[in-house]
């Protein structure tokens, strides 16, 4: 099913805004030379449309890059995040200064083609897995400065967020559990030092899951472990703890992997491996 645009958690303004105003400060730099070739009380209608099918996403990046330039510019949106889209669809129309439209244009499309295919990816990967109960997740694997936007992406298209960075929740690997002297004393550690946030452990055999549970991890992530060490590390756990695969998920290997009854999936490919849907602005 489909993410309604209410039940999608919005991006935080202040961070879209500072996305926006680097973007800005890299392409327009001391000014738009071009742009300054128009008549400044010139006004126009700019329409945006998608050549190709996809999902919409980056509303609110568009419209803090017009509203950054310092210009009025009304935009007209015709679909909200999280809407297919398809061949020749208007996406919204934008009415101001020409000036100010042209010199948006890149900034607002690059933001909105890489979010657009950002979801559209996402949306791509849920519905092979739609009516299984596992959850797919995304991973840190975004493009730089642009995660909590490619991670809003990744809600728009139907998918689900893992942690956000290196702050928010314990992700304890092998070098960590070295470094620490065991999984159960990586797990006591983490528990002591920030009460309350999630604590996940990375393993790779059925040794290092039965010590993560009885460590009392709230999740276990199963490195590359094969269809069948799966299934049997779900009976094994029982409900214990929230169990996640990871490694070598494909489109091909997706299903079977969701079908050993794991709690979720996690695929870099949801940020890492997208391409930018095709958009197009007019003056109309």
């Amino acid at each position: 099913m489909n993410p309604s645009s209410e039940s999608i958690q919005a991006p935080d303004p202040d961070t879209v805004l500072g996305n926006v105003r680097v973007a800005l400060a890299e392409d327009v730099g001391s000014g738009d030379i071009t742009a300054n070739l128009i008549d400044p009380g010139a006004v126009a209608t700019a329409r945006v449309i998608t050549r190709e099918d996809g999902v919409l996403c980056g509303r609110p990046w568009v419209d803090a890059v017009f509203g950054e330039l310092g210009a009025t510019v009304a935009i007209d949106w015709q679909v909200a995040d999280g809407d297919n889209i398809g061949p020749g669809d208007t996406l919204f129309t934008a009415t101001g200064p020409a000036r100010a439209l042209l010199t948006g244009e890149r900034t607002a499309l690059n933001f909105l083609q890489l979010l657009s295919g950002t979801a559209t990816t996402c949306r791509h990967y849920a519905d092979l897995v739609a009516g299984i109960g596992a959850k797919l997740l995304d991973t840190r694997k975004t493009v730089p400065g642009l995660r909590v936007a490619q991670k809003y992406a990744v809600r728009c298209g139907g998918c689900y967020n893992h942690r956000m960075g290196l702050y928010d929740a314990f992700l304890v690997k092998e070098n960590h559990i070295a470094a620490c002297g065991g999984i159960a004393a990586a797990v006591k550690t983490a528990r002591e030092q920030v009460p309350g946030a999630p604590v996940e452990v990375e393993v790779e055999n059925r040794a290092e899951l039965e010590a993560a549970i009885a460590a009392g991890a709230d999740r276990v992530m199963l490195d590359n472990f094969n269809l069948e060490d799966m299934r049997s590390a779900v009976d094994y756990n029982a409900g214990r703890a929230e169990l996640e695969a990871s490694g070598n998920v494909t489109e091909q290997t997706l299903l079977p992997i969701a079908e050993t009854g794991v709690d979720y999936v996690s695929i870099g490919a949801l940020t890492k491996e997208v391409r930018a849907l095709d958009l197009s602005l007019r003056l109309v």
